[in-house]
């Protein structure tokens, strides 16, 4: 059981092993290398820290082709390096999430090895097969433009094997019950090692039941709660975080009626929503999604995020409403990838405006749920559009203004460190902005913990508070008899509005600003006048705090 559900008000951040801090000088971060930057995340604030594969893997695809489940790539150290690392994080108040990428291996994995040297294998079962090419072969990919098909001929097994992904990533049977058996020993392996919880890749693809004579996939939730009920009992306090692009109406099948199944989704139908809303100013289908993804069990919590490691999926969005992100963020077809989305990182979206960033980012911090931040977003790096599909958002992490930006000593980086224009890691990079009282990782760290400060956010009920003008969204927030009113401009023309809040049974309020001095107080009439500026944000507290009231009397 989780009893103190500690996921509900944190700060989740998610970073690669490979391109965050190397120690050695190879060229590839490394355990060692992200050890020593545990201070600066711990500084920050960060709750959580979400790490991408680092498992053995011959790493065509980022590592999530994983090729050994149970033991660290050698670029990144040892198994020993990683208990260092989990334990330096559990000093200093930090959980760890990793990835939990079992919907396919690596077709250089020896489980698909044996499966396709010998059909007596029991791992023959644990992949999916179809001795003809199935007539669907070319629906359902998940990368169109770059995959053709769902079925590729495996010459020594003499059969075709589904993939869902790439063709060198396998589907595992996972409806088979050595296969489940298998996910439940890989979870428990990594949890004795330190782990806090699993991010899932793919659990839509994970619980669908494969095969060739399935005309659709057909989910089975119940795998879900197998896992979960596993999870909880070998650790208390360990989570799932899912990432199911599904629709809403899906949702509590995810999470289980009563919270059984997931205990934390990502909400993509928010957060493409959030980006119609920061390239039309309308709140309106922003608040519909919110709406939409209103209901969920008392323990289960979304994870909220502006960017992550792969594109901007905008297929939620009507065409209207995909064009208009398109032509605001992503006009170029060299920022656009697989017919759907937008690959670049935040900062050069928001053309690097400096309002605009923070607008984003209070959003992101105030809507309901917690808050996922992708390493280097908190010094607004930008992204390389000449490396291949996603790997342009993935460069490593700029420390300094020293070589290849302190990231490594190494000539020949893994990627190639943004060193040109205005993004590059001379402009932009944590030294510098740490130096700076006012640069936005200073910002970041500032509403950083003044979220933490607001659990309202994470634990209450929300509602809409009405502006008369969808360029302005109000929210507010109910929990253990405290308020509070998050206000945001979405438009870059400067916005007064008129609102009437109340807290205990009060006909008007005091709003305590939670960000400034500028605090706002009721007119004769209990009516509040508040102006915002373009792009502007606000965080009150509905009420309390008794000296304002007594001073405003002076």
């Amino acid at each position: 059981m989780i009893n103190d559900l500690w996921y509900k008000n944190a700060i989740i951040y998610s970073l690669s092993v490979a391109t965050y801090m190397d120690a050695n000088g190879d060229g590839i971060g490394d355990f060692q290398g992200l050890l020593r930057r545990l201070d600066y995340l711990q500084g920050m604030g960060v709750s959580a820290l979400w790490l991408m594969p680092f498992q053995p893997s011959p790493y065509k695809d980022a590592g999530y082709d994983i090729a050994d489940y149970y033991n660290v790539d050698p670029r990144y150290g040892t198994l020993g390096d990683f208990v260092e690392f989990t334990r330096g994080c559990k000093q200093r108040g930090m959980r760890v999430l990793i990835d939990l990428v079992v919907n396919h291996t690596s077709n250089e994995h020896p489980w698909f090895q044996e499966a396709c040297r010998d059909p007596q294998s029991k791992y023959r079962e644990w992949y999916v097969w179809s001795k003809k090419k199935p007539k669907g072969a070319a629906l359902g990919v998940v990368f169109p433009g770059v995959q053709k098909s769902t079925w590729d001929y495996e010459k020594t097994a003499k059969a075709y094997y589904f993939h869902r992904f790439y063709e060198f990533q396998p589907d595992l049977n996972t409806a088979h019950p050595e296969v489940q058996a298998e996910i439940l020993k890989i979870m428990g392996f990594w949890l004795q090692l330190g782990v806090d919880g699993f991010r899932m890749d793919a659990v839509p693809f994970v619980i669908a039941k494969k095969g060739a004579d399935l005309a659709r996939p057909r989910e089975e939730y119940d795998m879900l709660r197998h896992f979960s009920e596993f999870l909880t009992w070998r650790k208390s306090g360990a989570i799932i975080l899912g990432e199911a692009n599904v629709v809403p109406d899906t949702d509590l099948k995810y999470f289980g009626d009563s919270g059984e199944r997931l205990q934390m989704m990502f909400n993509f139908d928010v957060n493409q929503h959030l980006f119609f809303a920061l390239a039309s100013g309308d709140s309106g289908p922003l608040i519909k999604a919110m709406e939409d993804t209103k209901p969920r069990p008392a323990t289960a919590q979304w994870g909220l995020f502006l960017r992550n490691h792969d594109e901007l999926d905008l297929g939620r969005l009507n065409e209207k409403q995909r064009q208009a992100v398109f032509t605001a963020f992503g006009p170029d077809k060299d920022m656009q990838l697989y017919q759907r989305g937008i690959r670049r990182r935040l900062a050069p979206m928001l053309q690097g405006d400096r309002r605009r960033l923070e607008l984003a980012y209070s959003l992101m911090m105030t809507l309901p749920g917690t808050p996922v931040v992708r390493y280097g977003d908190e010094i607004g790096m930008g992204d390389d559009l000449s490396l291949p599909e996603r790997n342009c958002a993935r460069t490593p992490m700029q420390w300094s203004t020293e070589p290849n930006a302190g990231f490594t000593k190494s000539a020949k980086p893994i990627l190639p460190v943004i060193s040109e224009g205005a993004y590059s890691f001379q402009h932009v990079n944590v030294a510098a902005q740490r130096r700076d009282p006012n640069s936005l990782l200073n910002w970041m760290e500032r509403m950083i913990r003044m979220r933490k400060e607001v659990p309202e956010i994470g634990w209450g009920d929300f509602s809409f508070v009405a502006t008369r003008t969808p360029q302005v969204l109000a929210m507010r927030y109910d929990w253990r008899n405290n308020s509070v009113l998050c206000m945001h401009n979405l438009g870059a023309d400067p916005k007064e509005v008129r609102i009437s809040v109340s807290a205990d049974g009060e006909a008007s309020s005091t709003l305590v600003n939670l960000l400034s001095e500028d605090h706002s107080y009721p007119e004769k009439n209990g009516r509040h006048r508040i102006l915002l500026e373009p792009y502007g944000y606000r965080w009150f507290r509905i009420g309390g705090l008794d000296y304002l009231l007594k001073r405003s009397a002076f």
